[in-house]
């Protein structure tokens, strides 16, 4: 089990304003924010909102920059990462229009962060370079040391080893002259897993043991624990089961005393795999079963807490009832409103008792105002019940796709002894993981529709030749063709031909069309990509020689969750939102898609975009 170190560090705000006006308050409040703890998530928005009001007053030009950055970490914290997201380019176009540096810097690692976070290590890494490229001009050793192990471990995650190892080397190496003021244990500890996935184990160990003897009678005792858990799983590898074992069971003392289930879980993995090895399967079988346990009990525990959750989501619909008859009452308050003053007008007009017209024109006023503090009402209960939708679909994205893993999981434990299965067994086991993968895509795709990713992503256009780009996406492609003897085709024109759009957007279309092209063709057939040039647009079309689609499903196409007669011709999985994905992205960028399609014939899909 590896435990990889991410130095996630947050920068301080280092120069002062050069305005005459005493600003170091703020400062002095965003700095103690930055050290805020989770229990004190709300109170990072408060003073988020106090700096811009405060900053706005004293003209103090760096306030927006502080504000945007807490806000950014408010919703992090509360694991709203497209809120953060947005907030955090904010911040990184405000530190620019400053030419600050500090500041540039400090965004763009926050975005790194969060990119690493929901699994997009390619984003992250574009961040960290830019971080990394702003360190290593300013000189700050310790800023650099962090960004390049923060950089290292996203390429690892990558399977990019050489570029991974460069940047360690170069850590060690600006970070040494240092080390007595400057920790490299997480350091250390990233070459050596870099070198364990390398089965590189001698090399590991030199670094597991490096930090082993620094953390022995140090404070760290969680760092500790990993070290002996590293040492004890190289040791595994190698074969040395004495190593192993005195390492794994120091391991698992530690873990004991330190009352952490978790870590007791990881710890009893590595004995199983150590009792596998010396062909002990009766005490592998005892370890194995002890951490199902602790690992079954940690998830069940959040799944307790799931259920709980779901359960006050479902009264959310008798308040959705409530809220209805609240807007029945404003429709009623709101016609005697009108009422009332129509009869003052009218007797305003005839000049029949002023003061019996006053007193109706301040009771009309006290029901406008009984009507305005029922429409607030109505807008906070809108609000809550919005927030609870978005919140239920976050629970579903994190917690429901746990079944499914542990399904994958628990099938390729039992795939690796094929000697203990009858080849029935075997086919069933193989369908019970097909199923699982197939499950948790479809809560993927569920989800990539329901919580509109489209509509919130931040558009940015940048002009891409896209000759170049059809390129690019075949290539990704041809694997997946291969796999089914089907030819892949590519119509270009002789110039090139530049497209400004969202890049990501345009690239999401072609690889939902190619794929379905793919899946839909029998093999030994053709797909056709071409671009051309439409005067004042681009077209993309893609054609295939797959199995085609019914007249009376045409209109259908593009719907959620659209179930057609077409069926892939290798029992691919189809969820149905495929298209209606595609539908949503070529609106968002203003652009146009079209079927022809015969059955038997194949399909041609055509998407046109304005210049």
């Amino acid at each position: 089990m590896k435990y990889w170190w991410p130095v996630l560090f947050l920068l301080l705000v280092s120069n002062a304003s050069s305005a005459q006006v005493d600003t170091t308050y703020l400062k002095a409040v965003y700095d103690r924010c930055l050290d805020f703890s989770e229990d004190k998530t709300d109170s990072l928005l408060y003073y988020a909102n106090f700096i811009k009001t405060e900053s706005d007053k004293l003209q103090f030009i760096k306030g927006d920059v502080l504000s945007l950055r807490l806000k950014g970490i408010y919703e992090e914290m509360s694991n709203n990462f497209p809120r953060a997201i947005e907030y955090y380019l904010q911040a990184l176009d405000a530190s620019r229009k400053l030419t600050e540096a500090a500041y540039e810097k400090a965004a763009l690692s926050d975005l790194a962060i969060v990119y690493a976070n929901i699994k997009e290590p390619k984003k992250a890494k574009e961040f960290y370079l830019q971080a990394a490229k702003i360190s290593k001009g300013a000189g700050d050793v310790y800023d650099l040391v962090n960004t390049y192990n923060n950089l290292a471990v996203i390429y690892t995650q990558l399977n990019q080893y050489d570029s991974a190892r460069i940047l360690l080397s170069d850590a060690i190496r600006y970070g040494k002259p240092y080390e007595s003021r400057i920790d490299l244990s997480s350091t250390y500890n990233n070459m050596g897993n870099l070198y364990h996935k390398e089965k590189k184990y001698d090399q590991a160990l030199t670094y597991y043991r490096r930090n082993y003897e620094r953390h022995l009678g140090g404070e760290s005792v969680d760092d500790l624990w990993t070290d002996m858990l590293n040492m004890a799983d190289a040791y595994n590898e190698k074969k040395q089961f004495d190593s192993a074992a005195k390492y794994g069971q120091m391991a698992m003392k530690l873990a004991q005393d330190l009352g952490s289930k978790s870590k007791e879980s990881d710890t009893w993995s590595v004995l199983a795999r150590l009792a596998e090895y010396k062909g002990d399967y009766r005490t592998a079988y005892g370890n194995l079963k002890k951490w199902y346990q602790l690992d079954t009990a940690i998830i069940n525990g959040d799944m307790y807490k799931t259920i709980a959750e779901l359960q006050e989501r479902f009264h959310a619909k008798e308040r959705e009832v409530a809220n209805k008859l609240l807007k029945e009452e404003v429709e009623k308050e709101t016609l005697k409103t009108r009422i009332v003053t129509l009869l003052a007008i009218a007797l305003a007009l005839i000049g029949i008792l002023i003061a019996i017209a006053f007193i109706t024109k301040r009771n009309a006023n006290r029901r406008l105002k009984h009507i305005n503090e029922l429409i607030v009402q109505q807008n906070e209960k809108l609000a809550e019940l919005n927030y609870e939708k978005n919140s239920l679909i976050s629970i579903v994205s994190h917690d429901l796709s746990t079944p499914f893993t542990t399904i994958q999981v628990w099938g390729h434990v039992l795939q690796s002894e094929p000697g203990q299965l009858t080849a029935e067994q075997q086919k069933a086991l193989s369908k019970i993981i097909q199923a699982s993968n197939n499950g948790e895509e479809m809560i993927r795709r569920i989800l990539d529709v329901e919580r509109k990713d489209i509509a919130e992503h931040r558009m940015q256009l940048e002009n891409f030749d896209l000759t170049i780009f059809a390129e690019e996406v075949i290539d990704s492609f041809r694997p997946m063709a291969a796999r089914k003897d089907i030819h892949l085709h590519a119509e270009m024109p002789y110039k090139n031909l530049f497209l400004l759009s969202d890049k990501q957007l345009v690239t999401r279309i072609c690889e939902n069309l190619l794929s379905n092209a793919i899946k839909y063709t029998p093999h030994g057939k053709n797909v056709w990509i071409s671009i051309s040039d439409e005067q004042d647009a681009i077209s993309i079309k893609v054609r295939d020689e797959g199995v085609g689609i019914e007249k009376d499903d045409l209109p259908y196409l593009f719907s959620k969750y659209s179930k057609l007669s077409s069926r892939p011709t290798d029992g691919e999985s189809s969820t149905g939102l495929g298209l209606s994905i595609v539908k949503r992205i070529v609106e968002e960028i203003n652009g146009k898609i079209f079927c022809e399609s015969e059955p038997g014939k194949g399909s041609l899909f055509t998407v046109v975009l304005k210049k």
